[in-house]
């Protein structure tokens, strides 16, 4: 007979969770289609909480302002086997080869629902604002990431904080991409716009 263990799944999500998921999801549907319609400056808070059936106050436990819910924004978390084997000196031994692998390593795990995120881009184009807070958000992680790479450098301050700035530019590039090429999620474009950028520093 087989060992019953061996046929258990994994749970999922619990009831708390899904609802979490589901009214985070409402919210950021409701913003893009609003601004969609009316274009960002004509968008309310209110409104988004109105269309989406919650109240102002549940907005922000979700979001910190209207054009976070328009991005589609997902708060970051570094993995600790991911930035840990980065600190080690992993995966290749090479500096900014291991920040592509860390960097396509958070894309990958926890950008939030890539087709939301898509049509936040898009929306970007059309409104600058948009674009200016997505380049905020994404600072945000900087002194984050200047103390995960001065775990694995040393005390180098200003080599720290221009692999952290090199961390966020492969973000930022791929997210771009993403936006060109949504067939691939954000992740799978780091480790080509570092090559690139390779290049261009080599030619």
């Amino acid at each position: 007979m087989q060992n019953v263990a061996t046929l258990t799944t994994p749970a999922g999500p619990g009831l708390r969770e899904r609802k979490k998921a589901a009214t985070r999801a409402a919210l950021v549907d409701a913003a893009q289609t609003l601004v969609e319609e009316r274009g960002l400056d004509a968008v309310t808070v209110e409104a988004v909480c109105e269309a989406a059936g919650v109240s102002s106050r549940t907005f922000f436990n979700y979001f910190e302002a209207k054009d976070d819910a328009v991005l589609a924004h997902a708060p970051w978390s570094l993995d600790p086997a991911l930035a840990g084997a980065f600190v080690g000196g992993g995966p290749t031994g090479g500096l900014a080869d291991d920040l592509g692998h860390l960097v396509a390593g958070v894309l990958s795990a926890g950008v939030g629902d890539l087709g939301r995120v898509a049509r936040g881009m898009a929306l970007a184009r059309t409104e600058p604002r948009l674009l200016q807070r997505h380049l905020v958000l994404l600072d945000r992680h900087k002194d984050e990431l200047v103390a995960l790479v001065a775990q694995r450098v040393g005390d180098d301050p200003h080599r720290a904080a221009t692999a952290s700035v090199l961390a966020l530019t492969l973000a930022h590039a791929a997210f771009q991409r993403y936006d060109a090429d949504p067939a691939h999620p954000p992740g799978e474009h780091v480790l080509p716009v570092l090559a690139e950028l390779r290049a261009l520093l080599t030619e």
